[in-house]
């Protein structure tokens, strides 16, 4: 989905959807709630996976000044969980009804991958 098409469906620019990608907007609930359902998942999504570093990130923790700062953020490129990529594979990959393919394509995967160790 285009930045433009995105922007379209919650009523932003797409010059506004760029600046919360790149971080430079903070997303609020209500925007990050219509952005789970745009693109088709739960809320939880964006939380999913947050490492620690994230997690002591927090408005809370930089209160309590427990803040912690990473040179490789969440939407840093490093980061794989932060790549369109990785969502565009998870939909197509969820998107095969058949349970012993998608199973099939599961270990195909990791061992593609390296990692077929089960």
């Amino acid at each position: 989905m285009s930045q433009e098409k995105l922007g379209e469906a919650i009523g932003l620019t797409f010059q506004q959807v760029q600046k919360y990608e790149r971080g430079a907007n903070r997303i609020g609930a209500s925007r990050l709630f219509d952005l789970s359902r745009v693109l088709d998942v739960p809320v939880s999504f964006f939380f999913d996976d947050m490492g620690e570093d994230a997690q002591s990130s927090s408005p809370a923790a930089v209160i309590k000044g427990e803040a912690v700062t990473t040179a490789a953020g969440p939407g840093d490129e490093r980061n794989p969980m932060a790549k369109r990529e990785t969502l565009e594979l998870v939909r197509a990959y969820y998107s095969i009804t058949d349970e012993s393919v998608r199973r099939k394509v599961y270990e195909l995967a990791k061992t593609l991958g390296g990692s077929d160790k089960t």
